[in-house]
């Protein structure tokens, strides 16, 4: 189905020279007879570069076949992560490429949101908050009052984030999957 240029609303994916796009910023200028212009950042939904792209008059874009499924993290064999798809139960890899800097928040049975553009993964969405063990803190140094305090915390996963002073280990925390900021600590 076509879509047209004007159609190219904020969060709109669409296909250009065969890679699939969002729409992350839009602005029209209309002309007097002529039509009008269309300006637009997109976003790569295959390796995320912001492109800003200018659309004129009558042109016809293609909408891009991109789907969502649910999917649980199995394992990993240090370059590959495996998925399961939850409703047909189908296992499918995921390269470390692809999830980048998300890697250190997975632990086995995690649910997150596969992104496919025509049958293939694109990238995978974990969830804003995860919430993981700390396996080894500094203890806190008594006297140390000041509330504002930060420590460094190794966390089940083997990444480390900075967390209060009152944390400790065998505590679970929150950890934002966007900044990788310590939330809050998970109550038992």
């Amino acid at each position: 189905m076509a879509l047209s240029i004007t159609d190219l609303k904020k969060g709109i994916i669409f296909k250009l020279d065969g890679t699939p796009y969002r729409v992350v910023e839009y602005s029209q200028k209309v002309m007097g007879r002529g039509g009008s212009i269309v300006n637009v950042r997109i976003k790569s939904l295959l390796d995320g570069s912001v492109l800003a792209k200018t659309f004129k008059g009558n042109e016809q874009l293609e909408y891009a076949d991109v789907s969502i499924q649910n999917v649980q993290y199995l394992y990993n064999d240090e370059l590959t992560y495996y998925f399961m798809d939850e409703d047909t139960f189908d296992q499918f890899e995921v390269s470390k490429n692809i999830l980048g800097d998300q890697a250190g928040y997975l632990k086995e049975g995690d649910r997150a949101q596969a992104q496919l553009f025509e049958g293939t993964v694109i990238s995978i969405e974990l969830p804003k908050n995860v919430p993981l063990k700390v396996t080894y803190t500094e203890d806190v140094v008594k006297g140390d009052t000041t509330s504002n305090v930060l420590k460094d915390a190794t966390l089940e996963t083997g990444i480390t984030v900075k967390v209060p002073a009152f944390i400790k280990q065998g505590d679970v925390v929150n950890v934002d999957t966007a900044t990788g900021a310590y939330r809050e600590r998970v109550k038992e």
